[in-house]
């Protein structure tokens, strides 16, 4: 099978003793391209440089919504340059989150909204992270779009996948599809077109069934493929050639 992790965080520090290991695991597994979207400015120039030593790696620029306290004004202009590199293949980790406490939500929309104007602007898609804040996501994508891209890990209602596939938008699914009582997330999958799905670990977090308390990695991307197949009732090659697809589409990969 051919696989591509449409999202792992491959340059954190998580990662820095073994990351030649990993990728080759994750060959070794079938996956043949990493999206690595970056957090936070300070991560950017470590990520271009990786994704320069490893062609393997298609590195996103973006400044995730949990980083917030780290990012500056200055950080935001200067990321239309990162976007315009070559090796970059999508806006992101951006997005919004109204689970963590103490989160500034209006510095949040302030920075996500900029993030939505240049993937517009540079016709990039938007690598999304929205925790139960997905009805806003919608209605921010609705007024500064139209842009397209991911869900990432989607955890929204079957309803809102709707609506957000119908704008243009992938749904990532992660490793909790693979847990016993994931019955929400399986019928999710079931229901939606397999043209709308992307695979993705979300190395280090978000391990699959069996592997709790372990760093996760882009190695286990198949469990993930066979859980939607399960969950499905379809050929787990069929799986891996759709989602594979919908992943070379929606970042442009060669």
């Amino acid at each position: 099978m051919q696989l591509i992790d449409s999202h792992c965080h491959l340059d954190v520090a998580e990662f820095s003793a073994d990351l030649p290991e990993t990728l080759a695991r994750g060959r070794q597994h079938g996956v043949e391209a990493f999206v690595v979207p970056a957090i936070d400015y300070a991560s950017w120039p470590g990520l271009q440089a990786m994704a320069l030593r490893y062609p393997d790696i298609k590195p996103a620029f973006g400044m995730h919504p949990m980083f917030l306290a780290g990012h500056l004004p200055e950080h935001l202009h200067a990321l239309p340059d990162w976007l315009q590199r070559p090796e970059c293949v999508a806006v992101g980790e951006c997005g919004l989150d109204f689970f963590v406490p103490g989160l500034d939500v209006a510095a949040q929309e302030t920075i996500f909204i900029e993030h939505i104007k240049l993937a517009k602007l540079f016709n990039k898609p938007l690598i999304i992270h929205a925790r139960k804040a997905t009805e806003r996501v919608i209605q921010l994508l609705k007024q500064f779009g139209p842009v397209h891209g991911v869900i990432h890990s989607y955890s929204g209602s079957l309803e809102q996948a709707r609506q957000l596939t119908g704008m243009g938008f992938y749904l990532g699914i992660a490793g909790p599809i693979t847990y016993p009582r994931s019955n929400r997330i399986r019928a999710l999958v079931q229901d939606m077109p397999l043209e709308c799905l992307l695979l993705e670990t979300d190395a280090p977090d978000q391990p699959v069934f069996g592997e709790q308390g372990r760093r996760n990695e882009p190695m286990h991307l198949p469990k993930i493929a066979q859980a939607i197949a399960d969950a499905r009732n379809v050929p787990v090659e069929q799986i891996a050639a759709q989602t594979t697809e919908n992943a070379l589409r929606l970042f442009n990969l060669a």
